[in-house]
């Protein structure tokens, strides 16, 4: 089970923090990913960790504004979000890959989180 956390309403220009914990085996050696889904449209790659941390991957959307992180032991994810703008009002979805080198799209998903709504005011 992924559970995500530390949504909300926060101000243009500002950061948050999303944190997802998995529980029982769901995090398992797999990377790790954040996607998001704006109202009418469909879901989309946010960021991706491998299970190393070694790999890194981020939408151009976010690039440069963003920074995704894990701590094994805890069984985390976070995701930062600077600079918050309007589109990036959407929920956010914790994922698991099926493997261990970056989950960039549904496909490559196998648990998925319930999501957390972030709403960002102007």
């Amino acid at each position: 089970q992924l559970i995500e956390s530390g949504g909300g309403l926060v101000q243009a220009g500002n950061s948050l923090r999303l944190t997802c914990t998995a529980s029982g085996r769901t995090f398992g050696t797999k990377a790790m990913a954040w996607f998001r889904q704006a109202p009418g449209k469909e879901r989309e790659f946010v960021a991706s960790i491998s299970w190393g941390s070694g790999t890194l991957v981020y939408a151009d959307s976010v690039k440069g504004r963003s920074f995704i992180a894990r701590d094994n032991d805890k069984k985390m994810v976070y995701l930062r979000l600077n600079d918050l703008k309007s589109e990036d009002t959407a929920v956010y979805f914790c994922a698991r890959g099926k493997e261990a080198v970056e989950t960039t799209n549904e496909a490559e998903v196998d648990y998925w989180g319930q999501g957390t709504q972030v709403t960002v005011s102007s």
